[in-house]
């Protein structure tokens, strides 16, 4: 018996857009599940239409009306690829509030207005599907969600945004700065020609916030999220915006490297709904751990819980074909009708939950004390017991040090007196 196809409309078809259409297409039948419906492309919004034609997109499919394909009776289900806060929000707002599934990738919209669209897809039965907004093709927030529901889950952390840990990665092999490793990432594709949204720690912020609803049963407020690394004498610039190529020299001569790690926890004793500590920040890891080692644009999440354990997917976490894999495997499940992402979980509000810093508990530091003539400097490294267990290395540009286990006011403390007065330093947490 003929099963009447499930019409998609697509909204956006750029970087991602285009291999979903293209395997509507082109790989229909490799799209249809022995127990779903088939698919067939109803529609694709685009800002170019010359542009999409050019691209060979089929003109009948072709408007520049995202809001009008959400509207049409004759579209079953939205996939919004358009990115951005608005109008993506308001269309997926639309095609939900009349009962139609949704698959998205726009972790922005997500993180700010999560809370509201999973109401409004409760409230009419639409599913909303939205595995593509977290690590490109690797396959998490539906593990997280479905295949974890019995565990309790203390800790969700990783590397999450490709761009900076391909930045990081070039810095650290080739000892390239900042700027240079970031106009490298921009030459081969890899960061934006505004490349803020990845560099600054927005991107990866958006990620957390995801993973924490379904790791914690909460949308927390991103601009919550601590996302700027703690100096000796404040704090510093967000993201991996303030990471030196020194400092990284001096990270690996200790056995570190530095990478930008998004962690959401909270203790299991707290797991009836105590503080989540949630951060992004340019972390000191081992460079023979498994962070140490995940390199370039290869994303890598790790979750722990009870009774599982600990357990990690590591894959592309960047990039339209990986990403569009998670779509298309959302289309699927939608066409198998399966469930919102969320699958069983409870419905989640916005979090009253107040989050906790990460960093308020004693932890080693990692800081670079840049070679200076003024000021009691390195030399006193050796008598400042208050660091604890100290460690140093001398590398061409000063003095690398690793702290022993201290509070962030103590560790803030004990560098200071030893940092001339017109000096600052990066703290950088110590995850090992």
């Amino acid at each position: 018996m003929s099963r009447a196809p499930l019409r998609v409309a697509v909204l956006g078809a750029g970087t991602v857009g285009g291999p979903v259409v293209r395997a509507i297409l082109d790989a229909p039948d490799r799209l249809v599940p022995y127990d779903g419906v088939p698919l067939r492309l109803a529609g694709i919004a685009v800002r170019d239409l010359a542009a999409a034609r050019g691209r060979g997109l089929p003109s009948d499919l072709l408007t520049d009306a995202p809001a009008h394909l959400v509207a049409s009776p004759d579209v079953d289900v939205v996939v919004e690829l358009m990115g951005g806060d608005e109008p993506a929000h308001t269309l997926i707002a639309a095609a939900l509030g009349a009962g139609k599934p949704v698959v998205t990738a726009n972790k922005h919209v997500l993180a700010h207005h999560g809370a509201g669209l999973e109401a409004a897809a409760r409230r009419t039965g639409a599913r909303l599907r939205f595995e593509a907004a977290v690590g490109g093709g690797i396959p998490i927030l539906g593990p997280l969600a479905a295949d974890l529901a019995a565990n309790a889950i203390s800790r969700v952390r990783g590397i999450v945004n490709g761009t900076t840990n391909h930045i990081l990665t070039a810095m650290a092999r080739d000892g390239s700065p900042y700027e240079e490793a970031l106009a490298d990432a921009q030459a081969l594709g890899y960061a934006e020609a505004d490349p803020s949204g990845d560099v600054e720690g927005a991107d990866a912020v958006n990620k957390l916030v995801v993973l924490a609803r379904l790791a914690f049963g909460a949308w927390l407020d991103p601009t919550r999220v601590v996302d700027r690394p703690p100096t000796a004498r404040g704090v510093g610039r967000p993201g991996i915006t303030g990471v030196r190529d020194d400092e990284i020299e001096g990270a690996n001569a200790l056995g570190y490297t530095i990478k930008l790690l998004a962690s959401a926890s909270r203790p299991e004793s707290d797991a009836a709904g105590g503080p989540i500590a949630v951060s992004v920040l340019p972390t000191a890891v081992p460079s023979t751990g498994t962070f140490g080692r995940t390199d370039g644009v290869v994303n890598r999440i790790e979750i722990d819980a009870v009774p599982v354990g600990t357990i990690a997917v590591t894959g592309p976490g960047a990039g339209g074909d990986a990403t569009s894999s998670a779509v298309l495997g959302d289309l699927v499940a939608i066409s198998r009708g399966l469930a919102s992402t969320w699958a069983g979980l409870r419905p989640a509000t916005p979090s009253s939950i107040e989050p906790s810093s990460p960093l308020d508990g004693p932890r080693r530091w990692y800081g670079f004390m840049p070679r200076t003539q003024a000021g009691p400097g390195a030399a006193a490294l050796g008598e400042l017991v208050a660091l604890g267990e100290l460690a140093t290395v001398e590398v061409a540009g000063g003095t690398a040090v690793r702290s022993g286990r201290l509070l962030l006011d103590e560790a803030r403390s004990a560098f200071r007196a030893i940092l001339p007065r017109d000096v600052d330093m990066t703290l950088y947490p110590i995850d090992d």
